[in-house]
């Protein structure tokens, strides 16, 4: 399992290179697969399919390990933040043949991370990271997890906030944090972190709905103490720095 962060071989570790260049399988997402074609090479067999074929690919690459191959599944971001490897391990066990197979987790790039790094210092302190996608978790619960998040006074850092179709939940949860935090909380915005075509935006509770969001983006929403200067958003860490300014 090798996270490819945003997928761009310069914000790779060395050892994510390395281990896709020696697979003699690689299986992935078609966008993600295409982001490492520089990676790849003619003599590896490639395996590419769509959204919500997770399990398929899955039960592919672990048929491949089986017969014997090296095989690599990537996954955007950290194969094990909302990625395949999860998945994968639950499969190996599954079929009880884990012992006949090395698995490893080669951590990549997470979204949180690339996102905060863009805006600044967002994540200086504690938060918290919830997926707005109600396909595989029930909305009742994604939303109650908001609201304990909204409670403690996390960073919020929001996976999967909008798609063409699921656009209401976000909104749900804007209403959700206007019931714990001021409408001038900073939120910070970052589409397609890493890759071509990027967009950062920061804007606040009460009107970054007004930007374009999307299943590339990802939503960062600051704390009481988060706050925007020169056009960075930052989170004080709690250090007391000389002439009282904010740190």
């Amino acid at each position: 399992m090798v996270g490819i962060g945003p997928g761009n071989p310069e914000n790779m570790s060395q050892r994510a290179v390395q281990t896709i260049k020696e697979a003699d399988v690689v299986v992935g997402y078609r966008p993600y697969v295409e982001l490492i074609e520089d990676v790849l090479s003619p003599e590896q067999e490639v395996i590419g399919s769509g959204m919500r074929q997770e399990v398929k690919r899955a039960r592919k690459a672990l048929d491949k390990a089986l017969a014997g191959r090296r095989v690599v599944v990537v996954s955007s971001g950290d194969a094990g933040i909302y990625g395949m490897a999860g998945l994968v391990l639950e499969l190996l066990f599954e079929v009880n043949d884990y012992k006949r197979v090395d698995f490893e987790v080669i951590p990549g790039i997470t979204a949180a991370s690339a996102a905060a790094a863009l805006l600044g210092a967002p994540l200086m302190n504690d938060f918290v990271v919830i997926s707005l996608s109600d396909l595989l978790t029930p909305w009742e619960v994604i939303l109650r997890r908001v609201e304990a998040a909204a409670q403690g006074d996390f960073v919020i850092i929001f996976y999967n906030p909008k798609s063409k179709r699921r656009v209401q939940q976000i909104e749900e949860a804007r209403e959700m944090l206007l019931n714990y935090r001021t409408a001038s909380t900073p939120v910070g915005i970052v589409t397609g972190a890493g890759r071509a075509g990027q967009r950062v935006v920061i804007s606040d509770l009460a009107h970054f709905l007004d930007e374009e969001i999307d299943m590339f983006s990802l939503v960062i929403i600051g704390s009481s103490q988060s706050y925007v200067k020169e056009g960075r958003m930052i989170t004080p860490r709690g250090y007391q720095i000389s002439g009282g300014e904010k740190s």
